[in-house]
């Protein structure tokens, strides 16, 4: 079971180590590589969802790090590397040579760090995963870090989903003092304010992953990242974060009173917004963008009206059709050089690609009998179950998705104007492999028309919930999707269509109608002037007192070195000059005494030695008396003794 996560984190780390090396062959080994890896982790998916595996770790006390695959989990586990795969093997052939081992490692550990998201049985699990994600994502999004543009708005994505993120802090904070423990079960048995708490904390958490309004704006600066970049985090990782930890909590915050309205309200508003910045989006992958916010959108109104095996089926389409119109788009921008949609047109000279991107399209515009067509429809009966009015808003998305992804399949593989004279790149054909990639996820997209067959709705419900539809919401909702698209196919003969976001009101739409602008003065600019007013104090007030107690100290200092010039070292002068006085004293006291008395013994000696010469005067006579009188003397003293 842990292996479904820590194998693409250890397959990644050591696909990285592979590089940096050129040539077909270090293509062929980064590819195979990373793609071995992710078969390996979707067959491990595949099995641990057919037999709803679950492991568990003991953190401390009262902590477990837990593992499980529920059906909804197995369905995404499963698709996760599945996308993953398609996008690493086109990487693998399209992308620049230079940092294409770290590019390709990164993606698979991306993959790892999602998995961990997905099959976490607790807030702590998800913590870890959600910040692997956070920092890998900043990682790819900057890959191309020589450019320093590309650094800033990683930052810029990083730094608005990691506020975010400090709603699951939150969340994980009140579920552990309300019950003293972070599993999914244990939030069952939260109750009260508590709850309302960690239903705040995961929702802010979400809507910031899943770039809902008002944190929508982060995408575009995501959008710095390489085109298989895009793709995998728009797709199926770091976006899908959000909507999918809705998903998974839903049974658990559905009490909530709250939770159900706000959800599907912040969905809905978002797929309009959405759904309208892209349709005036001139920039291919920025349009796709914006796309994804209103897709996600259309998810948090399924988990927000209570259904969320339909937010499940439609994550997974969106995640097959998305991947593959990110991955057409750079196709399209390496044959041009440029975003711009209104210098492709590529239909007659990439119609491979065209016909690909073509699946993906219908998808996204929700055309049966495609699978998105059906989760889509599930979505606008949710609701409507929930309101009427919601269900016609939904409608209403459902038909911007039509007119902005039809716009896009015109500009970018629509056939060549005949005053159209932008150059096109014939040596940046896809290959094969890039083909292939491209091919695979046209085939699952697809491949999920089987949602609209009986016996795959009758296993969804056996899941969970599905909403009752009533034949007039697929009529309109078909029916705004065709008024769509031939509004879009109107605008392209008239010729308008691809001057949509270029200049005045457009232009000012497709900023998120002004909202980067508004955050930016009302949030961004404030923060940058307290910051700055806060360095202003540091400055002259605290550092100002730092400053000053350290001249003090620095005063202080000084004044104990004069003082130990003048007092201590003058003791210690003093005391040397009296030592130096009592050794002179001594040393004349000995002169005068010790010396004295050796001169007198001396002396002494001398005189008694000159005495004594005396005696000797070599006549013999003079010592005959000597001895007489000695012998005379010896005599009267023994007498005497007697």
């Amino acid at each position: 079971m842990a292996w479904l996560v820590v194998l693409p984190l250890v397959a990644g780390a050591a696909i990285w180590g592979l590089g940096p090396r050129e040539g077909r062959r270090a293509r062929i080994v980064l590819a195979v590589a990373s793609a071995a890896a992710l078969i390996a982790t979707c067959a491990l998916a595949v099995v641990a969802g057919a037999t709803a595996a679950s492991t568990s770790w003991a953190w401390g006390a009262g902590l477990r790090l837990g593992l499980e695959v529920p059906p909804l989990a197995a369905a995404v586990a499963i698709t996760v590397p599945g996308v993953a795969l398609a996008t690493v093997v086109y990487a693998a052939a399209h992308e620049a040579a230079c940092g294409l081992a770290r590019q390709l490692g990164l993606l698979v550990v991306f993959t790892g760090a999602m998995e961990l998201v997905v099959v976490a049985a607790d807030l702590l699990t998800v913590l870890i995963g959600w910040e692997l994600v956070a920092a890998v994502s900043w990682a790819l999004i900057g890959h191309q870090w020589r450019d320093p543009t590309r650094p800033a708005r990683a930052a810029h994505a990083f730094n608005v989903t990691r506020a975010g993120a400090l709603g699951l802090f939150v969340a994980a904070g009140a579920a552990f003092a309300a019950t003293g423990g972070l599993t999914y079960t244990d939030l069952a048995a939260v109750d009260g304010p508590a709850l309302h708490l960690v239903a705040a904390g995961v929702v802010v958490a979400a809507v910031t992953k899943s770039a809902q309004l008002p944190f929508s704006p982060w995408l575009f600066s995501a959008m710095a990242g390489p085109t298989p970049v895009s793709a995998l985090l728009h797709s199926a990782t770091m976006v899908a974060a959000g909507a999918y930890l809705l998903v998974r909590l839903q049974p658990v915050l559905g009490p909530v009173g709250w939770f159900g309205p706000v959800t599907l309200t912040i969905g809905l508003l978002t797929a309009l917004a959405g759904g309208v910045v892209a349709v005036v989006q001139h920039r291919a992958k920025h349009l796709l963008a914006a796309s994804t916010s209103a897709q996600y959108g259309l998810m948090l109104v399924a988990v927000g009206a209570g259904y969320p095996v339909v937010a499940t089926a439609h994550l997974v389409a969106h995640a097959a059709f998305k991947a593959l119109l990110f991955l057409a788009a750079g196709v399209a921008i390496s044959a041009v050089g440029s975003e711009v949609l209104g210098r492709m047109r590529l239909g007659s000279h990439r119609p491979a690609t065209a016909v690909l991107a073509a699946a993906g399209s219908l998808a996204l515009a929700a055309v049966p009998p495609l699978g998105a067509a059906w989760s889509k429809e599930q979505i606008v009966a949710a609701a409507t179950a929930a309101h009427l009015l919601a269900g016609i808003v939904a409608i209403v998305a459902g038909g911007l998705s039509a007119l902005y992804i039809t716009r896009f399949q015109l500009l970018a593989f629509g056939p060549r104007r005949h005053d159209d004279t932008s150059p096109r790149d014939r040596r940046t054909r896809p290959g094969r492999v890039e083909l292939g990639a491209m091919a695979g996820l046209a085939l699952a997209t697809i491949g999920l028309s089987a949602l609209w067959l009986p016996p795959v709705e009758h296993m969804l419900r056996r899941i969970g919930q599905l909403p009752s539809s009533e034949p007039w919401e697929l009529v309109a909702s078909l029916s705004v999707v065709a008024a769509a698209a031939y509004a879009a196919v109107l605008g392209d003969r008239a010729g308008w269509l691809a001057s949509l976001g270029t200049t005045g009101a457009s232009r000012r739409v497709g900023q998120w109608l002004g909202l980067s602008e508004l955050s930016r003065r009302a949030i961004a600019d404030p923060v940058l002037q307290l910051a700055a007013g806060t360095r202003r104090f540091d400055d002259r007030v605290v550092d100002a007192g730092v400053r000053g107690v350290a001249r003090l100290a620095s005063a202080t200092a000084t004044r104990a070195g004069d003082a130990d010039v003048r007092v201590v070292d003058a003791g210690v002068r003093g005391v040397a000059a009296l030592t130096r006085v009592v050794a002179e004293r001594w040393t004349r006291l000995t002169e005068l005494g010790v010396d004295g008395a050796v001169r007198g013994v001396a002396g002494g000696f001398s005189w008694s030695a000159r005495d004594l010469r005396r005696l000797q005067t070599g006549a013999a006579h003079h010592y005959l008396t000597i001895v007489t009188v000695g012998a005379a003397l010896a005599v009267a003293v023994a007498a005497l003794w007697r």
